[in-house]
């Protein structure tokens, strides 16, 4: 027997109150009576349940199957005309009418389809596959009401007929009403859907059915894993391509594209599949491409309800309100008071940074429906985003509990009491939400950054803020990846501005390699500049090459730079003309095309003020707040837009080209093809020179490795990428202990590259040895811009700083240090007392304790102590006891 507990025992106190003998929902978190129905008398005992299932398999005529594939594959008009003869010739199966339906809502001639299933219904007054079609008829036809009516009587007739809908095709139907009627996801896929699976394995409904439960529910490993199983059965089947394709939107758009292309080969008219497509175009900024396919879908069918809502997103995006409101109209041809139109493009607007717009289009499907959960969860996220925190919370919460499956709200309602925890730094200027370990650390150099950049962009770019920036650094990327995308994952990110609210990775958060996080942050501050000065209205290369080109501007060491890698793609194939570059982003297949997109969008910004000055990219980006199109407002500050493009290939060639110009750049088809011979022929090849490095090195040849790698520092003296040869060099200076070589060749590299945090350690190291206190800082400093959550930075600053006669900063170091449980919590006690006692700060006295606690022998912190306790204790100008200087340093 199928356990279902609680389950059962609240369908028992429903029967008791209801006049049938049913429990119809009373709201959507009850449940009703048909779970309890169907796991005791449907299926007795799972063991038997694939024998007794398998055993009432319906056997279909081959020419209904026939019938069925040619809808399947689209061929609409032939499913009509094959449909109706076979009614008119009293044909018995109600597929016949089920088809005739979907093959005239699919062609958008709805009123017909809703005629077949009233006389259907007339015939089939038992069928419960019937009303499932009739559900999804009645609501296109905007007949809600009747769509809930089906609803109830599946409900109804299942508790009647409990013997009567044993076969596999009711029983999936049966499962599909029970999510529906608000049923746990969970509990329909194990006693509905898997069963049927194990019974009818050949039983098609069933894939699609669980598949569109990962999907509806965000669970898109469990959605791709289902459609790929249904591919192995139904090859080439265009519904599982499409399932597929959704699957992996989030995560993989090349294998999006490549399985929503394969569904459309099997069925040039599959609707939702063009709709997908579109939808990546316009997410890519591609906007004349998603208008042609969203037109080939309306021809399939003109009244497609999805189709006119991308077309409305488009006529906002293209600023024309009017023919915004019209393509919603015709969206809402049928169904007036449909949420999911208003839903639809709230959410496309959201994912173009118009949270406000969006927040206003989700609060309009709520309108029509205040119980719509996709649209209360949207537009909880567009709060949440906008900064309207209060509201946002709320409406998440709200979603939580009328749907605890719900994955996106579960996932901010959690994050919501991790971020309870967060301790908060404000100004004037910035409220910065940090866990409190970390704000202890460094949350006031966090808050010195940001006003830097601020004064720095705000003035360059022209921009009054007129409310603070809230800033949020999260130390677990899972919690990061909530309040950003609702959903854990998408680890190649750093940070993301929304307008007025900036999320970002603390560097607990990317061990071992963390980023530079002062760079993160001036990257998304400028954003911030941006996003404000155009009301969100700019296309993602622009924000995002703006923001690259600015970290480079406020610190050369900053953002990317011309790399092997990245002259090869800007002199092949890869190079992208300006108008694709956001899709781009998009389409990346690996990290380094990634960050070439960025890197590229930076040089045409670089190219633009070279060439045209800073004042022609403020006034592209005020054309952009009035709606102006990218492309347009380019070409009316710089010329014709061909021009325009044809002049930035040609910078970026130059600039790729004057990367080691004296060095061999052909490079390799394989690794394994740079021998002894290949290397002779070239003697001057970048590659040829590091192979050779790299295996000298292997080999211990100290000496030896030197020549290619100093060859290579003089040819190409700004390298910075993996296996640079200024860290090779470091290595082999040494292994040869030559201190002051390395040093001289670190300290080189340390000035462009603002990311190799060992370097910097390593100088510390080196620095201090020579009791070069100066260094120490400069390096301490570039290593705590990177990782301030590790010791060693700490302990050199505060090394330095006694040296150097600054016990403020020392005292800072000192604390930072104590956060970070150190190894002899006695010494750093006693350093801080120390200080403190010569700042005259009354906290002394308890660290020295507190150091005698830790190491109740410390000599040195006795002494100190009966130097606290014989001083005649003061009054500061602040009011604070203090007490005098020690005349000597225990």
């Amino acid at each position: 027997m199928v356990r279902l507990g609680a389950m059962q025992a609240q369908a028992r106190d429903c029967s008791r109150r209801s006049r049938s003998g049913l429990c119809l929902r009373a709201g959507w978190s009850r449940v009703f009576l048909l779970f309890f129905v169907l796991g005791t008398a449907f299926f007795p005992h799972p063991a038997r349940l694939p024998g007794a299932l398998a055993a009432i398999v319906r056997e279909e005529p081959p020419a209904l199957k026939e019938v069925r594939q040619r809808f399947i594959s689209g061929h609409y008009a032939e499913t009509i005309r094959s449909c109706e003869k076979a009614i008119a010739n009293e044909e018995s199966e109600e597929e016949w009418r089920i088809l005739l339906a979907q093959s005239l809502l699919a062609t958008g001639r709805n009123p017909e389809a809703l005629s077949v299933v009233q006389k259907a219904l007339q015939r089939f007054p038992w069928s419960i596959s019937l009303r499932i079609t009739g559900y999804h008829v009645y609501r296109n036809n905007g007949a809600r009401d009747n769509a809930q009516e089906l609803l109830e009587e599946i409900n109804q007739l299942a508790g009647r007929r409990t013997s009567g809908y044993r076969d596999t095709a009711s029983v999936v139907a049966l499962g599909r009403a029970a999510l529906l009627l608000g049923a746990d996801p969970r509990r329909v896929l194990e006693n509905f859907f898997d069963r049927v699976k194990k019974a009818d394995p050949e039983n098609r409904e069933v894939y699609l059915a669980s598949g569109e439960v990962a999907l509806d529910k965000n669970d898109f490993d469990l959605a791709a894993k289902t459609f790929a199983n249904a591919l192995k059965k139904f090859p080439d089947d265009p519904d599982f391509l499409f399932g597929l394709a959704r699957a992996y939107e989030p995560s993989d758009r090349q294998q999006m594209l490549r399985s929503a292309e394969s569904a459309l080969a099997h069925n040039t008219n599959h609707v939702p599949s063009m709709l997908l497509l579109a939808d990546h175009l316009v997410d890519a900024e591609e906007y004349d491409g998603a208008e042609k396919i969203l037109g080939r879908a309306l021809a399939v069918n003109p009244l497609d309800p999805v189709a006119w809502s991308y077309r409305a997103v488009l006529a906002h995006l293209h600023n024309d309100p009017g023919g915004e409101e019209k393509a919603r109209t015709s969206a809402l041809r049928f169904w007036k008071d449909n949420p999911d139109v208003d839903s639809l493009i709230g959410k496309k607007l959201a994912q173009k940074y118009r949270f406000a717009e969006a927040a206003s289009y989700q609060r309009r499907a709520l309108s029509n429906d205040p119980k719509h959960l996709p649209a209360r969860i949207e537009l909880a996220q567009d709060l949440l985003r906008l900064g309207a925190e209060e509201e946002g919370w709320t409406l998440a919460e709200a979603v939580h509990n009328a749907d605890a499956y719900d994955v996106t709200a579960y996932n901010l309602v959690t994050l919501k009491g991790s971020l309870a925890k967060y301790q908060t730094l404000t100004n004037e200027d910035f409220l910065v939400r940090m866990a409190p370990r970390e704000a202890e650390i460094y949350g006031s150099d966090v808050l010195a950054l940001l006003l830097r950049a601020k004064t720095n962009l705000c003035a360059k770019y022209g921009l009054v803020l007129e409310q603070p920036t809230t800033v949020e650094i999260f130390e677990k990327q899972k919690d990061f990846a909530v309040r950003t995308f609702g959903m854990p994952g998408n680890p190649g990110y750093l940070g993301v501005c929304f307008g007025s609210v900036v999320t970002a990775n603390s560097p607990a958060s990317q061990a071992p390699h963390p980023a530079n996080w002062q760079a993160v942050l001036w990257h998304e501050f400028c954003h911030v500049v941006t996003l404000q000065l155009t009301r969100n209205k700019m296309p993602r290369w622009l924000s995002e090459g703006i923001s690259v080109y600015e970290e480079r501007q406020a610190n050369p060491a900053w953002g990317q730079t011309m790399t092997p890698r990245f002259r090869e793609m800007v002199l092949g194939p890869e190079f992208t003309p300006v108008s694709e570059l956001s899709a781009a982003f998009l389409t990346a297949k690996s990290d380094a095309q990634m960050q070439f997109a960025y890197y590229e969008s930076s040089l045409v910004v670089e190219f633009l003020v070279e060439r045209h000055g800073l004042d022609t990219l403020k006034k592209i980006l005020a054309d952009l707040a009035k709606g102006e199109e990218i492309n347009k407002a380019l070409a009316a500050h710089t010329g014709n837009m061909a021009a325009f493009e044809k002049d930035f290939a040609a910078f970026a060639q130059d600039r790729a080209r004057k990367l080691g110009p004296e060095l061999d750049w052909e490079k390799p088809k394989r690794v394994a093809a740079i021998n002894e011979e290949w290397i002779a022929e070239h003697p001057t090849n970048f590659y040829a020179l590091q192979r050779t490095a790299i295996d000298f090195i292997r080999n211990k040849k100290w000496e030896e490795a030197k020549t290619p790698l100093e060859i290579l520092i003089k040819a190409y003296p700004e390298q910075k990428d993996a296996n640079n040869a200024y860290s090779l060099l470091a290595q082999v200076h040494r292994q040869l202990q030559e201190t002051n070589a390395e040093r001289d060749v670190l300290q080189k590299l340390s000035s462009f590259d603002a990311d190799d945090w060992e370097s910097f350690l390593r100088l510390c190291e080196l620095a201090a040895a020579k009791q070069d206190w100066s260094e120490v800082l400069a390096s301490g400093e570039r290593l705590l811009a990177v990782n301030p959550l590790i010791p060693q930075p700490h302990r050199f600053l505060a090394q330095a700083r006694e040296a150097l006669k600054q016990p403020r900063g020392a005292i800072r170091n000192y604390e930072a240090l104590l956060v970070l449980d150190p190894p002899d919590p006695a010494d750093i006690h006693f350093r801080l007392g120390n200080l403190l006692h010569q700042e005259n700060d009354p906290r002394a006295r308890k660290h020295v304790l507190q150091a005698l606690e830790e190491a109740p022998r410390f000599r040195r912190a006795h002494q100190l102590l009966l130097e606290l306790t014989a001083a005649p204790a003061t009054a500061n100008t602040s009011g604070e006891i203090s007490f005098p200087s020690p005349k000597g340093t225990p």
